[in-house]
């Protein structure tokens, strides 16, 4: 297969590669998917001004996201399960990311531990945060993540309830997976994946297994999960999260204009415009149609960042023109990741890059850090 060009290109080389079950994980949405959808359809709706005739030499992509300096304004976004689309994944992902100077977000539900990316990267990257009702174990958590110099806290606020996936219900989905007639077959298709998972000894949640209490096997695995999110994480757990914690601190999930103002008066660093990819409220508006009016009503007060939607430079570029300091991309670098491992990670930050750099080019503007509304036509 020739080079893939565009993140689809590496979305249909994902599909051939990881196992179903895992490949639906990265892929869907809740319920019936509508908000997943508006997500990347409502970005399509937002058009671009062609400017002439304007000097497009000496461009620059380069910003900060919470005062770190980013070769572009992307993060690779915490993401579940990340190990299952490609043994290793987190440590590959978070090398690529590295390498190409922006951050990577560790979610808590990794296969690969805090520990397993510390020791394969030389720059601090961020840890994603869920809270959960043993807070001996969040402590634990935050302390792990202070002794590995993560350079930000990513705290979730929107899984405090689990959104229902229908496609992970039908797969019966676990990590690792189960040996059943279906899951066997899926894995039997799969033999470059199966030889990874073989070659590694990371199959399980990494940051949970051996780290909370009585977590020693996968059968309590898979109950305790179920079991711990916390629903009653409320503002008043945000205070003592940031105690705890120290640094920087981003609180992501933020979808609403009176959580935007909760969120500000934290004195959090930023916040991220967030749906959770589509995979917790369906029905819920996209992100990029809330961003506006987040960015109009605490702008001032608090960085303000977007996720899900997210598939092309030309989104990146969009989403900044509208008023984000910086945007996360998920699914784009696990199709990448489940397409070509660290190799294809890589080339969706380059694929990005590139588009968001010509695109810019052709809107007139040289510096990332000039880019605003003026890109965006008012024609519909």
């Amino acid at each position: 297969m020739s080079t893939p060009l565009t993140i689809a290109d590496l979305k249909a080389l994902a599909k051939r590669r990881v196992p179903k079950m895992f490949f639906d994980y990265a892929d869907s949405g809740a319920w019936t998917q509508s908000t997943y959808d508006a997500n990347e359809s409502d970005f399509q709706k937002i058009k671009l001004r062609q400017r002439v005739l304007v000097d497009m030499t000496d461009r620059t992509l380069e910003t900060t996201m919470v005062g770190q300096p980013v070769s572009m304004p992307v993060a690779l976004a915490p993401t579940g399960l990340t190990g299952m689309q490609h043994a290793d994944g987190e440590m590959l992902a978070a090398i690529a990311a590295e390498e190409f100077g922006v951050p990577f977000t560790l979610s808590t539900m990794s296969i690969c531990s805090i520990e397993d990316v510390a020791s394969v990267t030389t720059k601090p990257f961020w840890f994603q945060l869920y809270v959960m009702r043993d807070k001996d174990f969040v402590m634990n958590l935050i302390h792990r993540a202070k002794a590995a110099n993560c350079g930000a806290l990513v705290l979730t606020a929107d899984l405090q309830i689990l959104g229902q996936r229908h496609k992970d219900l039908r797969n019966g989905l676990s990590a690792p997976p189960k040996f059943t007639p279906k899951h066997i077959y899926q894995m039997a298709t799969r033999p470059m994946w199966c030889l990874g998972m073989a070659r590694t000894k990371r199959r399980s949640f990494g940051n949970i297994v051996g780290h909370a209490k009585n977590v020693s096997d996968l059968s309590s695995l898979s109950s305790w999960t179920a079991e711990q999110f916390d629903p009653k994480l409320s503002w008043d757990d945000v205070a003592w999260i940031k105690k705890q914690w120290g640094g920087k601190l981003i609180i992501k999930g933020i979808l609403d204009v009176e959580d935007a103002r909760s969120a500000a008066a934290t004195g959090a660093d930023a916040i991220v415009v967030s749906n959770h990819g589509g995979r917790q409220l369906d029905g819920a508006p996209s992100t990029i149609s809330m961003l506006p009016r987040i960015v109009d009503a605490v702008g001032d007060k608090i960085e303000v960042h977007l996720d899900s939607g997210i598939r092309s430079g030309q989104d990146v570029l969009k989403a900044i023109a509208l008023g984000a300091k910086g945007t996360y991309i998920g699914r784009p670098f696990l199709y990448g990741l489940g397409a070509m491992g660290k190799e294809g990670v890589s080339l969706a930050l380059a694929i990005l890059r590139k588009e968001m750099d010509v695109t810019m080019a052709l809107c007139g503007k040289r510096d990332i850090n000039n880019v605003d509304l003026s890109i965006i036509s008012d024609v519909a």
